[in-house]
């Protein structure tokens, strides 16, 4: 059974930082990617990362404060978010990029 399970969100003050970790199990996992999603708004890439490591994308918006990694022997993969700002409040999805598997989220909210 595939299953990735998000945690690490929370309530954070402008200029914070916060580490999400997406635990991943059920299958062998290529290209791995963090979503986020406001209500009423569509959810958009926030970064992804191949298996190697060696390939990673990053939204303009996040690029140079945010900075995905993966450990392939513990089925693990991470966000590092640095200097968060009220814009990021969102829930954040860990997603399969080959097999369009989802966890369930975990809340990010940035106060002014």
């Amino acid at each position: 059974q595939v299953q990735l399970v998000e945690s690490g969100g929370g309530l954070v003050q402008a200029g914070g930082s916060l580490r999400l970790s997406c635990a991943a199990s059920g299958r062998t996992f290529s290209t791995m990617a963090w979503f986020r999603q406001v209500p009423g708004w569509e959810r958009d890439i926030v970064a992804s990362i191949t298996w190697s490591g060696g390939g990673k994308y990053y939204a303009d918006s996040v690029k140079g404060r945010f900075s995905i990694s993966r450990d392939n022997a513990k089925n693990m993969v991470y966000l590092q978010m640095n200097n968060l700002k009220p814009e990021d409040t969102a829930l954040y999805y860990c997603n399969d990029r080959d097999n369009g598997y989802w966890g369930q989220g975990t809340q990010v909210t940035v106060s002014a």
